[in-house]
């Protein structure tokens, strides 16, 4: 496996290699996608974006028709490489699968895991969405504005949750942040949780000044008027939602998260493609593309050793980054 391509939070677009559609007789077995006993492992608390990632995948494979029984079950952890060490240990399971994304590559180097991204199976990116900037519906920041003028004031004062460790995405948004806003990045009170269900309770408490998470995780509690959403940290604003991109709101910054699939190492060629067979077939499906939709997922699907190099120069470009933050 590997870790390439930046993402948009490096200002880069990504690429978004489709296979060809394939024909589907309703059962999964005109195409191969039936995997009895398939399990996805999520590597944080439920209520995150990897566990809404792995139960949306699972049911709308099911919906449609490729496969039955997923099991879905949480092996939270060390920012994720507590579950990305024991599928490392289930060499040749064909069975197995780890939702996971650029929270796990940045938990990798942060806690010196022993088991690394490389000595998996890349089977695919699925999506990319942008992080967002909330705080709970009583908090005295109404806007971005407010926020970084207490931020600026005393960065120790206003801690900001995220729902990754130290590398990830909830912890690197931020860091741009504040770098943009002319914070140095080492004052910041980042406080990690293990997964946006774990940091949601914080800022509804206001425990934490603001929170950083991904928009598939908080749209309801916006919706519902129980957190307010500051900005939007993608290129764009988000259509449906009333908040600036950090652009806009005068921080010369952005950030796009994204989440995929790897599986154990030595697989065979058979198991893999079984695997990256019903990843491309579930791409096409109307289930998973309103799935999309209802969670603001961009489609970004990568497909195999595509996936590994993209998973390769990710791990270079958090290595960079982290330097280059002085953290």
């Amino acid at each position: 496996m590997r870790l390439r391509t930046p993402l948009a939070l490096f200002g880069a677009a990504l690429l978004v290699v489709v296979g060809p559609p394939l024909l589907s007789t309703g059962d999964g077995s005109g195409t191969g996608t039936q995997i009895p006993g398939l399990r996805f492992m999520v590597p944080n608390t439920p209520g995150g974006g990897y566990d809404i990632t792995a139960r949306t995948l699972a049911k709308n494979a099911e919906d449609a028709g490729l496969t039955h029984n997923i099991e879905v079950f949480n092996l939270p952890g060390a920012g994720g490489t507590v579950g990305l060490t024991r599928l490392v240990g289930e060499h040749g399971n064909g069975k197995l699968a780890l939702s996971m994304g650029l929270g796990v590559v940045g938990a990798v180097h942060t806690n010196k895991a022993p088991s690394t991204l490389a000595d998996t199976t890349p089977i695919a990116r699925l999506t990319e969405e942008p992080d967002i900037v909330v705080v709970a519906k009583d908090s005295p920041y109404r806007t971005v504005a407010d926020l970084l003028a207490a931020w600026k004031k005393d960065p120790a004062r206003v801690p900001v949750g995220g729902g990754s460790s130290p590398g990830g995405p909830d912890h690197l948004a931020p860091m741009l942040m504040a770098r943009a806003a002319g914070i140095a990045p080492k004052t910041v009170n980042y406080v990690p949780f293990d997964g946006g269900g774990e940091l949601l309770a914080s800022i509804l408490g206001n425990k934490v000044g603001f929170g950083v998470s991904g928009l598939g995780e908080y749209r309801d509690q916006i919706e519902a008027g129980e957190l307010r959403l500051l900005a939007v940290t993608g290129p764009k604003r988000v259509p449906g939602l009333d908040a600036p991109t950090l652009r806009e709101a005068g921080l010369d910054t952005e950030f796009t998260n994204w989440r995929g699939i790897v599986a154990p190492p030595g697989l065979s060629d058979t198991e893999r493609d079984k695997l990256t067979g019903l990843v491309r077939e579930l791409h096409g499906t109307k289930e998973w593309k309103e799935s999309m939709r209802k969670n603001g997922w961009d489609d970004a699907l990568l497909v195999g050793e595509p996936f590994g190099d993209f998973l390769d120069e990710q791990d270079r470009r958090v290595a960079t980054v982290l330097k280059e933050l002085g953290l």
